[in-house]
C-alpha cells in the first residue's frame, strides 16, 4: 500500500483536467450564449428602430401625395381659367379705344346749362 500511496495519481490528475476543460468549456458556452442574447436584443431593437423611421416615412410619403394631388387640382383649375383671361392684344386694342375716347374731355349736363344761361 505504500507504494500505491508514492505513485503519482494520475487517474485524479487525469480527472482534474477533464473538470478544468469542462469548466473551461461551460464557460465559454455560458460566454457565448450571453453574445447571442445581446446580439438578439439588438437585433430586435434596430428592427423596431426602422419600423419605426418606415413608418414615419409612409406618412410623410402620403402627405406628400396630399400636396401634390393639391398642386394639381389647383394647375388645372388655373389652365380652365386661362381661356378666360384676356390676351395682350386684346388690351392693347382696348387702351387704344379708351384713349380716342377720352370721357374727361366731355361736357357734363351742368357745363351745357352753364353755356346756355350764359
Amino acid at each position: 500500500m505504500a507504494e500505491e500511496e508514492q505513485q503519482p495519481d494520475y487517474v485524479g490528475q487525469a480527472f482534474g483536467d477533464v473538470n478544468s476543460r469542462v469548466r473551461d468549456i461551460e464557460e465559454k458556452q455560458r460566454i457565448l450564449k450571453d453574445r447571442m442574447l445581446l446580439i438578439g436584443n439588438n437585433l430586435i431593437d434596430a428592427k423596431e428602430t426602422q419600423n419605426e423611421k418606415i413608418l414615419e416615412m409612409k406618412k410623410e410619403l402620403e402627405v406628400l401625395k396630399q400636396n401634390m394631388d393639391r398642386m394639381i387640382s389647383f394647375l388645372e383649375s388655373a389652365s380652365q381659367e386661362f381661356t378666360k383671361f384676356a390676351r395682350k392684344e386684346d388690351l392693347e386694342i382696348l387702351s387704344k379705344q379708351a384713349k380716342m375716347f377720352q370721357p374727361l374731355n366731355f361736357a357734363t349736363k351742368a357745363d351745357l346749362e352753364n353755356l346756355k344761361k350764359s
